[in-house]
């Protein structure tokens, strides 16, 4: 495999995905609903497609197979576990998708801001997202940067590959918002799947066939086919990896943001169910890499080499290995761009509209334009710190955004949840994992992972119980859902029964 080769398909990639970028556009974005949440018209297949390109980033053909790599199959269960909280979409979905068509919600931060009637609540969410889900996106720069100095030996630079996915992510942002983000993320997820289980199968079969590479494994590495495996899983490293990571659907805003998007509440049962045969099978072509780099390569200097080297390898005729190269670049090209346009639309709308009263909707988009570009230069900033073990440190992000879980659960199930503690949650959780991130991570021998989902719920519950919550909004929010999803289910009676 060539460097020409490398660099002749990213450019035809970004042929293809400028295209299909530019088709997307459907008039002026000039709206937030609009710019941010494709005026909420979009279709079961598009957003299945989405979700999954944007979810399954370079953390998964990156960072699990190279978390495989370094601790066997538990990585697998750690993947399984995200797997199952997906179904919390299943339970929550409905109801992000009934307040946003009442309200016009346009992020979960306002969400949070109107149900609590607070906008320090939508602000705290906001920022906090910030600061975690910025070191994520980085880690997504990093896996470009990885992923082409591996297979080019160095010929590409990390820094030049950084580089690279922070300007393609900047300008898919720019041409429509977030229609060309999920249109060019349908184009990604595609070729991720098809052209990742093609080559994973090629490995395999190089390997001698699954009997062949699982005696391999079971032979010369036998400690990865068993829990709790080669030493870099205990059960207390596996729950802190795996509690934060259960919650993801509803922790991460760009996650829970596309709850607001789809046209009915059908194109949302398509999203979930597309995304989780997707993620299944995606899941264990990862692990399945994983595996096979430990059988063919058991010395690689980092875990995270494990992919770029197997599609570097004879294995891997060279057309295929550059098909999924540009597939994993691509995926996480998706979730940098739609992490920049989250979090530019919460910046815009809960701190920068709050903090200016009255502010039109106009201004609004133009600042939260403006913010996509700093935002980016932020995460390269990040990423060049080459920090090691991509799936550890997502899940370190994703350790400070379970702040937001116990008031998300509370905005929809607990009345009695207040203003005040949303704020003491989502403050003092974050400052909580930042510390014990800052001097070591760990508190009675315990990680962040495991005590920020503790003290958020404690915080929450705690405080609100020694303060009032505010009746009204709290009042209109739940009757909203109510009204919203009743409308829905006679409107769909109606229609079969016509």
């Amino acid at each position: 495999m060539t460097e020409a080769m490398i660099w002749g398909a990213i450019a035809l990639y970004l042929l293809v995905a400028v295209g299909i970028a530019v088709l997307s556009r459907q008039g002026a974005a000039n709206s937030m609903s609009g710019y941010f949440l494709g005026n909420r018209q979009m279709n079961g297949f598009v957003s299945a497609l989405s979700y999954s390109a944007t979810t399954y980033s370079a953390f998964m053909m990156v960072g699990l197979a190279g978390l495989t790599y370094a601790g066997g199959v538990g990585a697998l269960g750690f993947e399984i576990i995200y797997f199952a909280g997906v179904s919390l979409v299943a339970v929550f979905g409905p109801r992000f998708w009934a307040v946003g068509k009442k309200f016009g919600f346009v992020t979960p931060s306002e969400m949070l801001g109107y149900r609590y009637h607070s906008k320090p609540v939508a602000m705290a969410v906001a920022i906090t997202s910030c600061i975690f889900l910025i070191p994520y996106s980085a880690v997504q720069l990093a896996g470009v940067g990885y992923l082409l100095e591996g297979m080019t030996d160095g010929a590409i630079t990390f820094t030049a590959g950084v580089v690279m996915a922070t300007l393609i992510a900047v300008f898919f942002s720019y041409i429509a918002g977030i229609r060309s983000v999920m249109w060019t993320d349908s184009l990604q997820a595609l070729m991720m799947i098809v052209a990742s289980t093609l080559v994973a199968l090629l490995v395999i079969q190089g390997l001698g066939g699954f009997s062949g590479l699982f005696g391999t494994l079971e032979a010369e590495h036998p400690a990865a086919l068993t829990v709790p495996g080669t030493g870099l899983f205990s059960l207390v490293t596996f729950l802190g990896l795996s509690i934060p990571w259960f919650f993801f659907s509803l922790s991460n805003p760009q996650v829970s943001q596309r709850l607001f998007m789809p046209a009915s509440l059908r194109a949302m049962r398509q999203m979930l169910i597309g995304f989780l045969v997707f993620g299944f099978l995606y899941t264990l072509v990862s692990v399945l890499w994983g595996f096979s780099a430990l059988a063919a390569f058991p010395d690689l200097a980092r875990a995270d080499l494990a992919t770029p080297t197997l599609l570097a390898s004879d294995f891997v005729p060279p057309v295929l290995g550059v098909i999924v190269m540009v597939g994993i670049m691509a995926a996480a090209v998706s979730t940098i761009d739609s992490i920049m346009l989250t979090l530019a639309a919460m910046f815009s709308r809960d701190v920068y509209a709050n903090a200016k009263p009255g502010v039109n909707e106009k201004r609004q988009l133009l600042v939260g334009k403006i913010v996509v570009p700093v935002i980016a230069l932020l995460a390269l900033g990040f990423a060049e710190l080459q920090l090691d073990l991509i799936a550890v440190l997502s899940v370190a992000a994703s350790s400070g955004l379970v702040a937001m879980v116990p008031a998300i659960i509370g905005a929809f199930y607990w009345k009695r949840g207040t203003a005040a503690g949303a704020l003491a949650s989502i403050v003092g959780t974050s400052v909580f994992v930042l510390l014990m991130y800052a001097t070591g991570n760990s508190l009675l021998g315990l990680p962040a992972g495991i005590w920020g989902i503790v003290v958020a719920a404690a915080l929450f519950v705690g405080v609100s119980f020694i303060t009032t919550p505010h009746a009204a909004s709290r009042d209109a929010f739940l009757a909203a859902i109510t009204e919203v999803l009743e409308r829905n289910k006679r409107v769909k009676v109606d229609a079969s029964s016509a």
